[in-house]
């Protein structure tokens, strides 16, 4: 049986990181039950304002929305792991450094070859959402435990989960990418794999995926980075289920279905 073990990095820099990550797992769950994100189905091209005017929106088309989102944090997990840390540390790249790179070299990929996008994204929130991305990927690959000093199975569990729930998230990506023509954008009612059992299974096969990176991590950084994500996909996968029941009939979308983890939540 894994049980995970954690190391802390006291510099003082690491610390109040690790004090930022605590504010956010406390208001992400409730900050996104309340207002998505602003991109996918969520997008909103104007904002009601108290005084009853509108505000409206930068908007861009979702494949540009995303790329913004996740190259930076790619080109930052490289350019840590190959220039940085053998400059500034004097160390050799971490494992969980590398897994960084590998989730967001493949969300990129995904973006360009895999996903079918018909709506837009606030310019904004992308802008805001790939700052998060970049920072937490610079932060889990400097302060990562060197591969030197982890245990044979913190490696191989956290490289097995990893991979895990790679393939596991990218399955039901490709899922998702079916129901859609290259003609026809409409949405239609998710099925295969685990979306018989809920709303958003890619979400928990990331969260899988991150749990591997802070396996491989050993440090609290990236324990608190897989708390801040439950938090965040667990409201927006909670989103998700109650636009599909509002969207698709009974039959197509049974009421009884759980949002990300089967027959649990």
């Amino acid at each position: 049986m894994l049980v995970p073990t954690v190391a802390v990095d006291t510099h003082p820099v690491v610390l109040a990181y690790n004090a930022f990550q605590v504010v956010g797992i406390a208001g992400s769950y409730f900050s996104e039950s309340k207002n998505p994100m602003p991109y996918s189905k969520f997008a909103v091209s104007s904002k009601k304002n108290d005084d009853g005017t509108s505000t409206t929106k930068k908007m861009v088309p979702s494949r540009m929305g995303m790329l913004i989102i996740y190259v930076p944090a790619t080109i930052v997990a490289l350019a840590v792991q190959w220039f940085l840390l053998p400059l500034i540390k004097d160390s050799t790249p971490t494992v969980a450094g590398w897994l960084v790179f590998a989730h967001f070299v493949k969300r990129d990929l995904e973006v360009l070859c895999l996903h079918k996008y018909s709506g837009s994204t606030e310019l904004d929130a992308a802008r805001m959402i790939a700052f998060v991305y970049a920072l937490t990927a610079l932060m889990i690959c400097f302060v990562s435990t060197p591969t030197t000093e982890l245990a044979s199975r913190e490696v191989y569990s956290g490289v097995s989960l990893f991979v895990v729930g790679s393939l596991g998230n990218l399955y039901h990506h490709y899922l998702l990418a079916k129901l859609r023509s290259d003609s026809v954008r409409k949405y239609v009612a998710p099925k295969g794999g685990l979306f018989q059992f809920v709303a958003a299974p890619h979400y928990l096969f990331e969260l899988i995926a991150w749990l591997g990176i802070a396996v491989a991590s050993h440090q609290l950084t990236g324990y608190l980075n897989l708390l801040s994500m439950t938090m965040y996909l667990s409201a927006r996968s909670q989103n998700q289920n109650n636009w599909n029941k509002n969207k698709f009939s009974e039959k197509e979308w049974p009421a009884s279905r759980k949002n990300m983890v089967p027959f649990v939540y």
